[in-house]
């Protein structure tokens, strides 16, 4: 068996409302997500040792903690097989940033449910595929699908919508990242919430332009300064949206011209802030 390499690519959300809490401790939300070309790669290896998973890039963990361990795991377990997963090395090439709402682990997991269903032959339906990916978090689920999709529930029930117009994005992660779970804790314990700032993005279906925002933004913006100065940077260079993606930290500028898009990013790079670009991806591929 060869070695199988797989791209998990990165999301922004081009709108986020936080709803009500749910009985079971979740919140619902209503978001738009956009997968981007800037990906993680991970490579699948044949051995005949335990699973084990090794990194290059920010560091994570890499024992059965790690999220791709746990995808490894339940396609394991719907195979029928006992104990731990074994006969199987993963390597990732990690280069979408941890803590920065650019969903990087999320991806990653719903990349290796791909490959371990190929590599594996474990026959898993699409249906089947979606409902592991829903154990494994709220996000997964939308990465075995990719290009532009309303997320509604927990973001886990999905209504996949036309491919957007092809954008540049400028993605700046400011030094501190944030985890999901601290910003949940921040907006629920926020007694007055200011609005987010609003703007208008061009859409592939009617009414062709609508209004977009972060309910998170102001609450993680309240601890993390940068981001403020980040999103007035991008739109002083001619973002049509700038604004954090998901939970934070990362703040994305959109772009119609890759040379606006450059100066963006050489403006971003001056201030030492750590700064990409790249640009939207259409919906998966089986061959990705």
């Amino acid at each position: 068996m060869r070695p199988l390499s797989i791209r998990a690519f990165a999301k922004v959300n081009l709108d986020l409302r936080v709803l009500q809490r749910r009985d079971d401790g979740y919140h619902e939300i209503r978001t738009l997500f956009q997968t981007i070309e800037l990906h993680d790669t991970l490579t699948f290896r044949p051995t005949r040792a335990s699973f084990e998973i090794q990194s290059s890039g920010d560091p994570i963990p890499l024992d059965a903690s790690n999220i791709v361990w746990k995808a490894a795991q339940s396609v394991w377990n719907v195979m029928g097989c006992l104990g731990e997963p074994h006969g199987m090395s993963v390597q990732i090439v990690k280069r979408i940033p941890v803590q920065a709402g650019l969903g990087g682990g999320s991806s990653d997991a719903a990349a290796a449910l791909i490959a371990l269903n190929r590599l594996w032959n474990a026959r898993l339906s699409p249906v089947a595929m979606f409902d592991l990916a829903r154990l494994l978090g709220a996000d997964v689920p939308f990465f075995l699908l990719g290009g532009t999709a309303l997320g509604v529930g927990k973001g886990d029930v999905l209504y996949p919508l036309p491919d957007l117009s092809s954008r540049h994005v400028v993605l700046t992660r400011p030094s501190a990242g944030v985890s999901t779970a601290d910003a949940y804790a921040w907006f629920d314990a926020a007694t007055a919430r200011a609005a987010p700032a609003r703007h208008r993005l061009d859409v592939a279906w009617p009414p062709g332009t609508i209004d977009v925002a972060n309910d998170f933004e102001p609450v993680v913006g309240d601890r993390v300064r940068e981001v403020a100065a980040l999103r007035t940077l991008l739109a002083r260079h001619g973002a049509e949206v700038a604004m954090m993606s998901g939970s934070g930290s990362a703040v994305y500028g959109l772009f119609g011209r890759e040379g606006a898009a450059r100066q963006a990013l050489a403006a971003v790079q001056r201030t030492g802030v750590n700064a990409w670009q790249t640009m939207f991806r259409a919906r998966r591929r089986p061959d990705h």
